[in-house]
């Protein structure tokens, strides 16, 4: 027989299971009769609390897919061989696997670098030079690194993560765009370089009216870090739309910075005001310029390209010190924190065809050599910053990679202000994960780690450094399942350029 205090205890847990039983009771009772009676959703109408599951579910689902059913090459917009390579660089793993790859070689499109017979001898390989960008600028800049970290504005990121980003690219001898939201202390921390984005906002450099203003750009140019302004005319995301900042990511500091009300939403024009043509952009090119004594250049997402080739013709007309000291293509996939799907999904032509495309108009009109390429949209990994330099690039930056190397795990939450990595939050509690010490030493081993890898393609394709690679080096898969040289593949005839003329001159 059980001892009174032993029964007491059943007698008292009982109860409280009885009184759990009763509220779990009153509770579905209460869902149901709000179930029943709403008239919103249709499942929870006709299956009352039942149907609640499936909004839980629905949630649930992308997570347990990214970890439990997805293959490695399925996900989208990486797949779980991208960024577990990014991973493993980031820690100073290494990118090396073993047994056997796991990527398809067959689909059409499928880039294959072709490996030279006699190779040089590891010791007698070139050290990657630094490549001088903006020849007629009173300050060119000798850019040190083909790899480096593309436009992610202060507001979309948070404070650790930019301060980590600042620390790292310092590390690795890499610059650091600011994105569309200004330059704040963040940037500026680890001493790197740094590109300065100039959105159609103008934060950071606009005047009272939101137009530009000179004494705020000669200012940030007077900064020994700021070694270029990349004026942004369209990104991949959303071309035809400007920048888009929900208001609970809009705190004081960040207000301060880019010259806009705090707590309130904020929606950068589709495109800048002052320039409407080919004219107007290269006057406010020059105007930058000489204001900022300073290499500048314009960023763009291609959709029609027959502007290009009137551009280049305008250029030629003024004299090639006229032109963009560079081009940042961005691909039609190009990430970005919030973007209407509408634009993310349908709109603007990928890397893949857009870079081969720029290329190949800036060299018909003789300018390759004056105007940079510099290609931006899903290029993380060694063979993707490879493709780009054998396809015309001459440097590569990356915004994404350089998030999983902060530890992003891809939750696809960062315009909701919840990230759990803190890199897209401005939670304290949730920012309180990202260590900038620590982080900043994960950014320069991945950058690190794919210059070496690209080296090592580069190497095996029979050149002795990365900007080597031509479109020979390279062959697509085709749909007969045989691969044909890259070199024959992307030439655009003067006819059709002048056919896509008709086509809106935007960007």
């Amino acid at each position: 027989m059980l001892p009174n205090w032993a029964m007491d205890a059943m007698s008292i847990l009982t109860q409280v299971f009885i009184l759990m039983l009763g509220a779990a009771a009153l509770a579905v009772a209460i869902f149901f009769i709000i179930d029943i009676s709403q008239t919103r959703d249709a499942i929870r109408r006709n299956y009352p609390v039942v149907g609640r599951f499936r909004n839980l579910f629905t949630r649930l689902g992308e997570f347990f897919r990214q970890y439990f059913f997805a293959m490695d090459r399925e996900e989208l917009p990486f797949n779980r061989a991208e960024r577990e390579w990014v991973y493993r660089s980031a820690k100073g793993e290494g990118g090396t696997i073993a047994f056997g790859s796991t990527k398809p070689l067959t689909p059409v499109g499928t880039a294959i670098f072709v490996n030279c017979p006699y190779p040089d001898l590891e010791d007698d390989v070139a050290q990657t030079e630094s490549m001088r960008i903006g020849p007629f600028a009173r300050q060119p800049y000798d850019a040190p690194s083909f790899f480096n970290i593309s436009g992610m504005s202060y507001g979309a990121l948070s404070r650790p993560a930019v301060r980590a980003l600042s620390r790292g690219a310092a590390k690795a001898g890499i610059w650091l765009n600011t994105g569309e939201g200004g330059l704040s202390d963040a940037h500026r921390e680890g001493g790197c370089d740094i590109v300065f984005q100039i959105g159609t906002a103008k934060y950071g450099v606009r005047n009272a009216e939101g137009g530009l203003s000179d004494e705020k750009l000669k200012a940030v140019a007077s900064l020994e870090q700021v070694r270029m302004f990349e004026l942004k005319l369209s990104q991949g995301a959303k071309p035809g739309k400007g920048g888009i900042l929900p208001a609970e990511k809009v705190t004081q500091e960040i207000a301060d910075i880019r010259g806009i009300p705090a707590e309130v939403a904020s929606h950068s024009p589709n495109r800048h005001p002052e320039v409407a043509n080919n004219q107007d952009l290269l006057d406010f090119v020059h105007r930058i310029r000489e204001v900022s004594g300073k290499p500048v250049g314009i960023k763009f997402v291609v959709g029609a390209y027959g502007w290009l080739d009137d551009l280049c013709e305008e250029i030629k007309t003024r004299g090639i010190e006229s032109a963009p000291d560079f081009f940042t293509i961005d691909s039609g996939d190009g990430g970005t924190g919030a973007a209407p799907m509408a634009l993310m999904d349908n709109v603007g032509l990928t890397i893949r065809e857009s870079l081969p495309m720029v290329a190949g108009i800036l060299r018909h009109h003789g300018l390759k050599e004056r105007i940079r390429i510099i290609a931006s949209g899903k290029l993380l990994i060694p063979s993707s910053v490879a493709w780009a330099l054998a396809a015309g690039a001459d440097f590569v930056q990356c915004g994404r990679g350089f998030m999983f190397s902060l530890g992003c795990i891809q939750a696809m939450k960062c315009h909701m202000n919840t990230c759990p990595t803190g890199v897209t939050t401005h939670k304290k509690s949730l920012q309180r994960g990202l260590v900038p010490q620590d982080k900043a030493e994960k950014v320069a081993l991945y950058a690190n780690t794919l210059r070496e890898h690209v080296e090592i393609i580069a190497h095996s394709c029979g050149v002795s450094e990365p900007r080597q690679l031509k479109p020979m080096h390279v062959r697509l898969v085709q749909a007969n399942g045989r691969s044909r040289s890259m070199d024959n593949l992307n030439f655009i005839p003067p006819e059709e350029l002048r056919q896509d003329r008709s086509l809106p001159e935007q960007a």
